[in-house]
């Protein structure tokens, strides 16, 4: 079974990571880091001897995503790190090592090869699952404060003991569709899924961003877009979320389909001391549809 249609997700409570964006800034500097298996990953780096951000980004785009964002918080005083993950934008791409240990772990050599202390790490939609991993495997190394954007940190598949999860059928009908004609198949779920476009929010939804979207979904390999659906569907984070030991600010749009408003709470709850703050009636691509006010709330975060 294909899954194309926002319908489609809404009734099989689809809880995947992806967002759509429109890189616009240039960045002072670029750089390459390299896994401790081997694969050299993109990095973008403000620079400056501000406070350290590191912003993972989501399936199955790159680091531009965030370009509204670093240049904002840039401006503001901070450094601000972004990169590629591994099979997808500018990065290497390998056939396997798509799963959340590693994951974490190419984070860990973003961290140590580029010299940050006491950073905070935010992560998007499936970067979400990959903060948390890499706290609750690095034992919070390096990190002061989180921070969960529509975040897929909790557990995305359905089962017994997981009734606000998504059938595996919706997963497979993902993969399904990379695998078929992955260009068509990706520009509906980008449009009627991650953006919900017709949904009203601050920043339309113009054929531009869809486009430009489109073009960062389509530099991703097969074999990263697929395995990354793997991955996030079938990962539970639910036993590390009480393990997570730093303040945790969690953005969440209430309209969210892809990963459900519910996943949020039940997010939040798990992380002693975390807070989150509701969208209200906004969907999964905030970062975009809202993104001076997920700047202001970052800030004022890091600020606090």
């Amino acid at each position: 079974m294909m899954i194309t249609h926002r319908r489609m997700f809404l009734g099989g409570t689809l809880a995947a990571a992806c967002v759509a964006a429109r890189p616009r800034f240039a960045f002072a500097r670029t750089a390459s880091v390299k896994t401790k298996d081997g694969v050299m990953l993109f990095v973008k780096d403000t620079g400056g001897g501000g406070r350290a951000v590191i912003l993972t980004h989501a399936w199955p785009l790159n680091a531009d995503i965030w370009d509204d964002q670093v240049t904002a918080l840039s401006k503001a005083g901070y450094r601000v790190i972004t990169y590629d993950r591994r099979g997808f934008g500018r990065s290497g791409k390998p056939d396997s090592g798509y799963d959340f240990d590693t994951f974490a772990d190419d984070l860990a050599a973003v961290i140590d090869q580029t010299g940050v202390r006491d950073a905070t790490i935010v992560g998007y939609s499936m970067g979400g699952g990959e903060v948390v991993r890499y706290l609750t495997r690095h034992n919070n190394r390096g990190v002061v404060k989180a921070g969960l954007v529509g975040g897929a940190a909790y557990c995305l598949l359905k089962t017994a003991d997981n009734p606000i999860g998504a059938e595996i059928g919706v997963f497979d009908g993902m993969k399904q569709g990379v695998r078929g004609d992955r260009k068509a198949f990706l520009a509906g779920l980008l449009a009627d899924v991650f953006f919900d476009a017709k949904r009203p929010s601050t920043v339309p939804v113009t054929q531009a961003i869809l486009d430009n979207a489109l073009a960062m979904a389509m530099q991703a390999g097969i074999p990263a877009t697929i395995g990354c659906i793997d991955a996030f569907s079938r990962t539970d984070f639910r036993p590390e979320l009480g393990a997570v030991k730093v303040p945790t600010l969690v953005l969440h749009g209430t309209a969210d389909i892809p990963v459900s408003f519910e996943q949020a709470k039940a997010t939040a709850a798990g992380i002693a001391g975390s807070r989150l703050i509701a969208y209200e009636g906004s969907s999964h691509g905030i970062v975009i549809t809202e993104r001076d006010r997920v700047t202001a709330d970052l800030q004022a975060f890091l600020a606090s």
